[in-house]
């Protein structure tokens, strides 16, 4: 892992792609500007872990084989679709801005 230090206002630059600036610092929290191109995912660690759980879940549910009580009922099959990503991970802070 490379480690830098940056002040306030500075950035680092990834690939000439991607551009992190420090936008603020108060007490033990840092608020970082990030400027990368669209088709590159941008997740707080906690987030990608939530969304990878879900993935995880959704495709140990579709490799269940039905049952065939279940086969014998479609009315009763319910669509899986993946689980909202839990309010407590998320915060009103995670702005996106594109």
């Amino acid at each position: 892992m490379l480690v830098l230090s940056r002040k306030k206002n500075e950035s680092i630059i990834i690939d000439d792609k991607i551009v992190i600036t420090v936008i603020e610092i108060r007490g033990d929290k840092v608020r970082l500007g990030i400027e990368a191109p669209r088709e590159v995912a941008i997740h707080r660690s906690e987030v990608r872990d939530a969304i990878a759980a879900s993935e995880v879940a959704i495709a140990q549910i579709q490799e269940e084989p039905l049952s065939p009580q279940d086969s014998k009922e479609p009315s009763q099959i319910v669509e899986v679709t993946a689980t909202a990503i839990p309010e407590s991970v998320m915060s009103a802070s995670d702005a996106v801005v594109r």
